[in-house]
């Protein structure tokens, strides 16, 4: 069975600021490679994170991109863009037409043609790259421009290849930092007298009309950008994306006849396999090295970029636990470099760190891949060692660490006077306790397990009994006031106290019994399930995206458009109540399509939310990753299977 054409690359990406389905980009890239490529087909000011629309036939150029997310950006970028005639200096400039019909997207390889210089592209991704292949119709003098999207820019053009740098980051650590790249033609295909820069870009002409092209990326050196080229024929390297996305979505098989939910499964195989990015490089004696956006030097070992794991945590890496194994342990390699280079262990990496979102759910990520046996002690020495850094030591700035943290020593839970977002910041440090506690236990490490362990319980601190929710507490042991379950924002993040009121995956009895029995917290349970999806804008003072696509969703106050809400039906099956949990995974999952642009009911985010999908069609869900558990419910498939060394 062939894979790839059962994925939509588009899958998601008809989004914009005030709506997602999935803000999602149609990369063209190997798994976990470190350059992507995709159509650029327009961008509005300061928006430039939301640059494809699925259902404009107009492009501006093919944008070598390392944008995870748009509300991240991108850094080392620039605009591809063949033409013929006259020459524009911009994407704006230089668009063109194209047939969306007539387009072929697939993980491996990407084919447009230009209706303004008939020119037809033909693009396939290298592991730090692409090549190119161009054929014009006409002998018109033909160029291939190399356009700014932003930051600074270099270009050189010696003989048949164009070396150029660019130093644009949009956000996170970059010390230092330049994108090295390096575009190496077919010999006697450049008109070097004609070609020329502009003060956006450069313009190679080319003196044939059927040209091909490597593109290498280095964060090093222009010599390591050198070495990043593969010297692959076009085919050869098309062939080799091929195999390697075979190989990466044959991971899970399942059998089915609904052809419209393999294609969906598979569509959100490929997403789980485009992050995190590999951001190290190898040198010629073989041994990976990378740069570190944190002191701006060269170092040994490997490392990654392009995660969230206040997202990713939740789903993705327990997916990894399954199948991929390997590509696991060489991650959490990497964010242990990030720990010893940096000072803390990455929350949300770009380049750098963007300390995007609350907490440091990396405890997560590090405790299942120990729970799991993935990474050897050495790693997991050193990973711990970061984890209860960031557990005792506060940053002095905010993006790391954990924010609040003396004051959670403190007073056992984070004061809501003093932080936003105390809830969820609460939730999270208790369930990171726990996952420093299953590090040490792992290790042997017996008083910082029980010292740990003991830590985990403090969500218990912000528990309110009479209003049946985990809510703000203020520094002086009372309640914040005028208290509504409806209200977004605030101690909560991207969600009310109904989203965010049961992350206590690591001790769902303990919970339980704060409510006097099960039976009373499943009844508080149930609201989430049958109160309509009304929302309070409250501490956003206005609607913010998340908002809207839950009404939409229209699932009650499961909120699957979110990462706070996806193990939520699953506390049903924890406690013996499956069929609750089958009936509203079963009605999320319906929200999940392939055949239009409009793919997931919300961000996606690095391959979460496809993960999600991914495990619940298979009916095996990580309530609590860190345990080794999964919590098993009829799959939504006749049959799967897990294939691999991984498995």
């Amino acid at each position: 069975m062939k894979y790839i054409p059962y994925v939509n690359i588009k899958m998601g990406t008809k989004s914009q600021m005030r709506f997602s389905t999935g803000n999602a980009l149609p990369l063209v890239q190997l798994p976990f490679g470190m350059s992507s490529f995709s159509p650029q087909t327009e961008v509005i000011d300061d928006r430039n994170g939301w640059f494809f629309q699925p259902d404009i036939p107009v492009i501006e150029g093919i944008r070598l991109t390392h944008q995870p997310s748009p509300w991240i950006g991108d850094h080392g970028t620039f605009l591809l863009m063949p033409q013929s005639d006259i020459i524009g200096d911009t994407g704006s400039e230089a668009w063109s037409g194209y047939r969306i019909n007539e387009s072929v997207f697939q993980p491996h390889y990407l084919k447009i043609k230009l209706l303004r210089s008939y020119c037809t592209l033909e693009l396939t991704p290298t592991l730090r790259g692409a090549i190119i292949k161009l054929n014009y119709e006409n002998s018109k003098d033909n160029y291939l421009s190399f356009l700014k999207v932003d930051g600074n820019y270099t270009y050189t053009l010696e003989n048949n290849i164009l070396y150029g740098t660019n130093d644009y980051c949009r956000q996170g650590d970059h010390t230092d930092f330049k994108m090295h790249y390096v575009a190496k033609f077919d010999s006697d295909a450049i008109d070097c007298e004609k070609s020329k820069k502009c003060e956006n870009g450069f313009h190679i002409a080319l003196k044939k009309q059927s040209v091909e092209l490597e593109i290498a990326i280095s964060y090093i050196s222009r010599e390591q950008a050198i070495e990043n080229l593969t010297g692959s024929s076009f085919d050869t390297a098309k062939a080799y994306g091929e195999r390697e996305w075979e190989e990466k979505l044959s991971r899970i098989g399942i059998d089915t006849e609904n052809e419209e939910q393999k294609r969906t499964f598979y569509s959100c195989m490929y997403r789980a396999f485009l992050f995190p990015r590999i951001a190290y490089e190898t040198e010629k004696s073989g041994e990976c090295v990378h740069y570190s956006p944190y002191d701006g030097k060269k170092h040994k070992g490997v490392r990654y970029m392009g995660t969230g794991f206040w997202d990713t945590v939740r789903t993705q890496f327990p997916l990894f636990t399954l199948i991929a194994k390997k590509e696991f342990a060489s991650m959490v390699e990497g964010f242990v470099n990030d720990y010893i280079e940096g000072g803390y262990l990455p929350r949300w990496i770009s380049l750098g760190e963007t300390g995007c979102m609350p907490s440091t759910l990396i405890d997560g990520v590090i405790a299942e891949a120990a729970c799991h046996g993935i990474v050897s002690n050495e790693i997991l020495e050193k990973a711990l060692e970061g984890m209860i850094h960031h557990a005792t030591t506060p940053s002095k700035e905010y993006r790391y660490g954990r924010n609040g943290i003396a004051e959670y020593i403190k007073y056992g839970y984070v004061p809501a006077d003093l932080y936003k977002e105390s809830v969820n910041l609460t939730e999270d440090f208790a369930y990171g306790d726990y996952c420093i506690a299953q590090v040490a236990k792992k290790l042997g490490k017996n008083d910082i397990y029980n010292e740990y362990i003991k830590r985990s319980q403090s969500y218990k601190n912000i528990f309110d009994k009479e209003s049946g929710f985990l809510r703000g507490r203020k520094s002086n042991g009372e309640f914040e006031s005028d208290f509504d379950p409806l209200k977004w924002g605030g101690c909560y993040t991207e969600g009310s106290a109904y989203q965010n009121g049961f992350f206590v995956p690591h001790d769902i009895e303990g919970l339980a019994k704060l409510y006097g029995s099960k039976e009373n917290f499943l009844k508080k349970l149930d609201e989430v399930f049958t109160i309509p999806p009304k929302y309070r804008v409250h501490g956003y003072g206005g609607e913010i995206h998340e908002m809207t696509e839950m009404a939409q969703a229209d699932l009650c106050q499961f909120a699957i458009s979110n990462q706070p809400s996806f193990h939520l039906p699953y506390i049903y099956a924890y406690l013996g109540e499956s069929s609750k949990c089958e009936k509203w995974i079963k009605k999320a999952l319906e929200l999940f399509s392939y055949k239009t642009e409009i793919g997931f009911p919300g961000d996606e985010d690095n391959g979460s939310m496809a993960s999600w999908y991914i495990l619940s069609t298979i009916g095996m869900y990580k309530l609590c990753p860190g345990k080794n558990e999964y919590i098993k419910i009829k799959p939504f498939v006749k049959s799967f299977n897990l294939r691999g060394e991984q498995c």
